[in-house]
């Protein structure tokens, strides 16, 4: 069953599920991630999570590592949006598996196992460039945001 809103689109389990899968995923990597959710975007997919990612201050990390997740749940379309710290290093297709992890999570109505599998993929990902530090301080909150 596809879900209608944002509230309906994951049970409070289930985000807590998410907040955990961060949680793991940032205990291998300096790299930071956050997952938004709302009903619609009004405007180009990439153009709206660069936005999320401003509005959240996502660009306000040591290393401008930060991972925007976004998911618009009426049209059937999420994202990831990379900082330019990630972006300066990696290949231009360094999110493919990771988004295709999810597509296929999500084309079975499996949307928290998607992101929780995803997140999880994301955060062995950036370990490889943006390994944990000693120093190491969680810089942006692990909550799912919702619009």
């Amino acid at each position: 069953m596809i879900p209608e809103d944002v509230e309906s689109f994951l049970s409070t389990t289930e985000e807590q599920e998410i907040v955990e899968a961060i949680r793991i995923a940032e205990d291998h990597t300096s790299g930071e991630i956050r997952v938004h959710i709302e009903n619609t975007c009004n405007e180009n997919l990439e153009g709206r999570a660069l936005q999320v990612f401003s509005v959240l201050k996502m660009h306000n990390t040591k290393d401008r590592n930060g991972v925007l997740i976004y998911v618009a749940v009426n049209d059937h379309k999420f994202g990831i949006y990379g900082d330019k710290g990630i972006n300066n290093l990696v290949a231009k297709d360094f999110w493919d598996n990771t988004k295709l992890i999810i597509q296929n999570h999500f084309k079975n109505g499996q949307f928290k196992q998607g992101l929780v599998d995803g997140i999880l993929h994301a955060g062995q990902q950036l370990k490889k460039h943006f390994p944990v530090q000693d120093n190491d301080t969680n810089q942006l909150t692990n909550t799912i945001s919702k619009g």
